[in-house]
């Protein structure tokens, strides 16, 4: 064989590696793929797409959620391919797929759509998520951890790898572990790495991580991983359920918060006074009804105070309330001192016309008060979800609750209120003027029920009957802790509120009162001076 022949010869094998070089490239151009969508049955429709999955080309991006929504179509006339828009009348308006310009109308009797199932569907999904883990984009990002998640697939692990060790945001590297984790258990790796995947998993826990292995599960032929994953669930649930009662202890502490506020002022006026005070739901209702006023006066006139309101509304509410109070005590109670049943349908009397009243100022709607920033929102706490308006509250409650401690311990009319309390003759008799400590008894309760209604007007609606939803809870947490006593109505209410939260699973909110109120009437029988029992005229007498 001559010189010239094996030159020859191993020209055109160069020209036929070169040609080879060159068809592939054309094959896996984007342009060429997308076109190549147009003739596709399913089957090559999804290598294709993993082709563009792929590419690493993020320009291919809103192709291929044309074709998921079915807004791809081909064009008969020359088997182009385009996005499609309504146009005007019949037409559609085409659109490059690649570069996102306009190519003009054609009648929609000229085009053909290009259909998908629901295995396209998840492969791209998948694509999706390839071409948009690297953004620069955090949303972006997360749009595709999410997409590689509900589309697992054991191509997707390399990427994932890859993602993994760039990812810095805590959110977005979550779900790129889940992920990678699911990717793995369906995969066709060994099943060692499925059993680690899944304790990945069950590290991760919440309910998103078992909804992840159930449906895991299905496609798992192992039986060992199959065994590990339904273990793997037992463990989630079983710290799910721990974390639910957690829940439910900080639902009962936040509704204890609230009866706390709402039965202080109640336990101060029954404990010295014997009052039983069935207006002092509508001083609570009339502390909300204040804060929405100067909410109101603010949002008007100097709207850049708005997230001081809360702090200018309570000592507005406590002289509003403690004013109404002392006109009350004043003007119908003093009159009634030792005739319990009179007082009490006075007091309801009372409560009847202060509802009107408002009504007739406000309105019977509901009324919007608004929570300022730093009530909004919540946050997470374990597996625990906390609102920041309720743990305010509870601090708040806590707050009211030392303060009037101390003033009760501490000051000069504190003293006074005690000695009227253990001993109203012998108080008199030194010269305590007992008529005017029960006047402003009666008001200090009203001022402190006036703002347990601020703190109330941010978790529950503020309207005429806010008052009437508390009244009933509001004597059994006095009753139940001990009448008169601080401390009793501190562990009342909190025993309370965490008995109902526990019971409303089970019993339903209504029927759970109802055994509550049953509970503390079989234990009013063994106490019947409550949990702290306060010596007193009442109970002198």
């Amino acid at each position: 064989m001559t010189i010239a022949t094996r030159f020859f010869q191993a020209l055109t094998v160069c020209l036929l590696l070169l040609a080879s070089l060159g068809s592939a490239r054309a094959a896996d151009d984007p342009a060429a793929l997308i076109k190549a969508l147009g003739e596709a049955n399913f089957s090559q429709a999804e290598e294709i797409i993993d082709k563009l999955g792929h590419s690493g080309e993020p320009k291919v991006v809103p192709a291929l959620k044309a074709l998921y929504s079915g807004d791809l179509y081909l064009r008969k006339a020359d088997g182009g391919v385009f996005i499609t828009r309504k146009g005007s009348g019949r037409n559609l308006l085409l659109i490059d797929p690649l570069s996102g310009e306009e190519i003009g109308e054609e009648a929609k009797r000229g085009l053909s759509k290009i259909k998908v199932n629901n295995s396209l569907r998840r492969a791209i999904s998948g694509a999706e998520g390839s071409l948009t883990l690297m953004s620069p984009d955090r949303r972006v990002r997360l749009q595709a951890a999410e997409a590689i998640l509900k589309a697992p697939s054991d191509d997707n692990l390399e990427l994932l790898d890859e993602a993994l060790k760039n990812e810095k945001d805590s959110e977005v590297r979550l779900l790129l572990t889940q992920a990678h984790a699911v990717s793995v258990i369906n995969s066709s790796r060994p099943p060692e790495q499925k059993q680690a995947a899944v304790a990945e998993i069950e590290g991760i826990g919440g309910r998103e991580a078992i909804g992840i292995l159930m449906a895991a599960q299905g496609s798992v032929t192992d039986d060992a991983v199959k065994t590990e994953i339904a273990t793997a669930i037992q463990h989630i649930e079983d710290r799910l359920a721990l974390w639910d009662a957690a829940q439910n202890v900080t639902y009962g502490i936040s509704l204890g918060s609230v009866l706390l506020l709402a039965a202080i002022g109640l336990a101060i006026t029954f404990g010295v006074m014997g009052i039983i005070n069935m207006a002092h739901g509508e001083m609570v209702m009339l502390g909300a009804y204040s804060t929405f006023f100067v909410q109101d006066i603010i949002r008007s006139s100097y709207p850049a105070l708005f997230d001081w309101s809360l702090a200018i509304a309570l000592p507005f509410a406590f002289l509003v309330t403690g004013a109404v109070g002392l006109v009350i005590e004043r003007g119908v109670i003093r009159f009634l001192y030792g005739r319990p049943l009179e007082t009490l349908l006075a007091t309801w009397g009372i409560s009847l016309i202060l509802q009107q009243l408002v009504r007739t100022i406000f309105g019977p709607t509901n009324q919007e008060v608004g929570n300022p920033s730093w009530m909004s929102g919540s946050f997470a706490l374990g597996g625990l979800s906390i609102t920041w308006n309720r743990l305010w509250i509870l601090v708040f409650s806590l707050s009211v609750f030392f303060t009037l401690l101390i003033f009760m311990k501490r000051s000069a009319f504190g003293l006074q209120m005690r000695a009227v309390t253990q001993n109203r003759r012998m108080a008199s008799s030194m010269g305590i003027r007992t008529p005017w400590v029960d006047a402003f008894t009666f008001a200090l309760g009203s001022g402190i029920a006036g703002m347990a209604g601020v703190a109330l007007s941010q978790i529950d609606n503020v309207s005429p009957n806010l008052g009437q939803s508390y009244i009933i809870d509001s004597f059994m947490v006095v009753v139940f802790g001990g009448v008169g006593n601080l401390w009793g109505t501190l562990v009342g209410a909190f025993s309370l509120g965490i008995a109902n939260k526990f019971l409303e699973p089970y019993a339903g909110a209504v029927l759970g009162k109802i055994l509550v109120l049953v509970l503390i009437i079989l234990f009013i029988q063994k106490r019947p001076r409550g949990l702290f029992a306060l010596k007193g005229r009442a109970v002198e007498a």
